[in-house]
């Protein structure tokens, strides 16, 4: 129970705080559709589940322990949200040459997009092996550790499903349409800005 306990507190306190997940569900549900939102929750929660797969098995431990894979794995993933962006930074306003409204994307590009956004980034690596490791205890049984870890992905969609209904609805939403290429040139300055944070630690 006790081990329960500090899973559900700390996959919650770290699931609702800000970064790169929060980002492109908010953005994607509030340019593109509360579809696409969701769609990028449940992408997210799929990264997750490669997280904590690859931690089950023990890779966490070698890249929580091997310095350069870590880097590497960190790079990629600041080169990934630097990518999204400066694409969402390209956004241009009405009466420009680009049109104003954001190209819309497919269920399986909404689905893509959160779960390499998640399983690039390398908080969720430090993240997930770092609870396993410091909470779950050795003698804890296998299908225990799976239930853990379908909690914490589970936890990740319920929650992003939720920020992704919130910026999907109502009139608040068509205003904030009305400004949207400055939003997309927003969420695509935390991108770039998250992208930078990382290829610095990586660098480093």
């Amino acid at each position: 129970m006790t081990e329960w306990i500090a899973v559900i507190t700390i996959t919650l306190l770290a699931v609702v705080s800000p970064g790169p997940d929060f980002a492109m569900v908010s953005r994607n549900s509030l340019l593109l559709s509360r579809r696409s939102g969701v769609l990028t929750a449940l992408g997210i929660g799929l990264g997750v589940v490669v997280h904590v797969t690859y931690t089950l098995l023990g890779v966490g431990l070698l890249i929580q322990q091997s310095a350069w894979l870590f880097n590497v794995i960190k790079l990629l993933g600041a080169l990934y949200l630097i990518y999204l962006g400066f694409k969402m930074l390209r956004t241009q306003k009405a009466g420009e040459l680009a049109p104003s409204k954001v190209a819309p994307v497919s269920d399986l590009e909404a689905l893509r997009i959160g779960f390499l956004t998640n399983a690039l980034n390398p908080k969720t690596t430090v993240f997930i092996v770092s609870l396993f490791i410091q909470v779950v205890g050795p003698d804890t049984p296998p299908a225990m550790q799976v239930g853990y870890g379908l909690f914490i992905a589970v936890a990740h969609i319920a929650w992003f499903a939720i920020v992704a209904m919130c910026f999907s609805a109502g009139a608040v939403r068509e205003r904030l349409l009305a400004v949207r290429h400055w939003i997309d040139r927003a969420f695509g300055g935390l991108l770039v800005f998250f992208g930078a944070l990382l290829g610095v630690a990586s660098s480093t």
